[in-house]
């Protein structure tokens, strides 16, 4: 969604804007995603984000997750103005690693107005970009990505496996009652990861501080919109996984302030291509276990036992201790981590690794009304 991540990743998109005077394109039913021309900028619309997960292993086989999203976020404000220090759009990035030798996740986060080719999302193809921190995609599909963060660094090469996984109804994907509470969703998961980290100088692993090559797996999403959450949403639980099988599993639920879901998604897309999905009455994530942070006193559901019609899957996390805070940037403190899949003996796509994300368990989200 994000992730929703969107927000879904569904993020975040709590975000609110730096004031009003500018109307903002909508999501429509019935307009299909073209690619790979809806890879880039659609800076029409109010928020937009690339969001990529995964898991990787060092050469002494240690796993590692790794996050990397960059977002674009009209603001409202600059648009008849010619100056080009008119803060019509903002770019913002975060990088995160999970390294269990550190024993949490670290993260960084940027951000700026767009322009004089520091900060951009340019059209027809992805490319965004924010100072040193870059996501391009490259004319044979591949996707290189760079971020020197805060004490540690991504360099990665993610290389397509499988085609681009068109969300929703051709790419227009619902995240509420409303026909408007809806983005434009794809995602290509099953991505081959090669590259470098750099982890942690504090970390207890060998060569920490230093360059070590890693390979692995990622799950891109690719998501735009302009009113997305009902107002009475308090925030939502996602999830995106490769599944060793070869097939993909995105699921997600928006909750409402009382705890229910206001709105649930999953589709499973399995090795040959064969697309399912699921409607709101089909998806159920349960907590099966919390972590409470020692930082901000919040409790997270880390541990979660996921429905998707008749199959079900046990979610651990790889660490407890994933919590991302970017208060300073789009206002939101969640939790983002790498997550294994377990199955019952009745799921043929039994095991995997993903990405689970969970907003609004800290506070409400503040969705912004247009």
């Amino acid at each position: 969604m994000r992730r929703f991540m969107l927000a879904m990743s569904l993020a975040l998109l709590s975000m609110a804007a730096l004031g009003g005077g500018s109307e903002f394109a909508a999501v429509v039913e019935g307009r299909p995603l073209v690619l790979p021309q809806d890879s880039g900028a659609h800076p029409d619309y109010r928020t937009e984000w690339w969001y990529a997960t995964g898991w990787l292993e060092t050469p002494d086989h240690q796993p590692l997750g790794f996050q990397i999203t960059f977002f674009r976020s009209k603001t409202g404000q600059g648009d008849a103005n010619p100056s080009a220090f008119a803060p019509a759009q903002l770019i913002i990035a975060h990088a995160a690693l999970s390294d269990p030798a550190h024993g949490r996740l670290v993260h960084d986060q940027k951000i700026a107005r767009e322009g004089f080719g520091l900060a951009y999302a340019k059209a027809a193809n992805t490319d965004v970009g924010l100072d040193a921190w870059h996501m391009l995609r490259e004319a044979d599909g591949r996707y290189t990505v760079n971020a020197d963060a805060a004490g540690f660094a991504l360099h990665l090469t993610f290389t397509p496996t499988q085609p681009p996984m068109i969300q929703g109804e051709r790419g227009y994907s619902r995240k509420g009652p409303l026909s408007e509470q809806a983005s434009y969703y794809y995602s290509e998961p099953q991505l081959q990861v090669s590259g470098s980290v750099t982890r942690p100088a504090t970390s207890n692993a060998e060569g920490a501080g230093a360059p070590v090559a890693v390979t692995g797996r990622a799950w891109l999403d690719h998501e735009w919109s302009s009113t997305l959450l009902a107002a009475d949403a308090s925030g939502w639980d996602w999830l995106g996984a490769n599944l060793d099988d070869g097939s993909a599993l995105m699921a997600f639920k928006v909750r409402g302030r009382d705890g229910r879901a206001l709105w649930a998604h999953a589709a499973l897309r399995d090795r040959d291509g064969r697309m399912a999905q699921y409607g709101p009455g089909e998806v159920e994530f349960t907590p099966a276990r919390r972590w409470r942070s020692p930082r901000t006193d919040t409790s997270y559901p880390v541990a979660m036992n996921v429905r998707v019609g008749a199959l079900r899957w046990h979610l651990t996390p790889l660490l407890d201790d994933q919590e991302l805070d970017s208060r300073d940037s789009t206002g939101a403190l969640y939790w983002e981590g790498a997550v294994t899949l377990g199955g019952d003996g009745r799921n043929v796509h039994a095991r995997g690794r993903g990405y689970l994300e969970l907003t609004g368990y800290a506070k409400a989200l503040e969705v912004e009304k247009r």
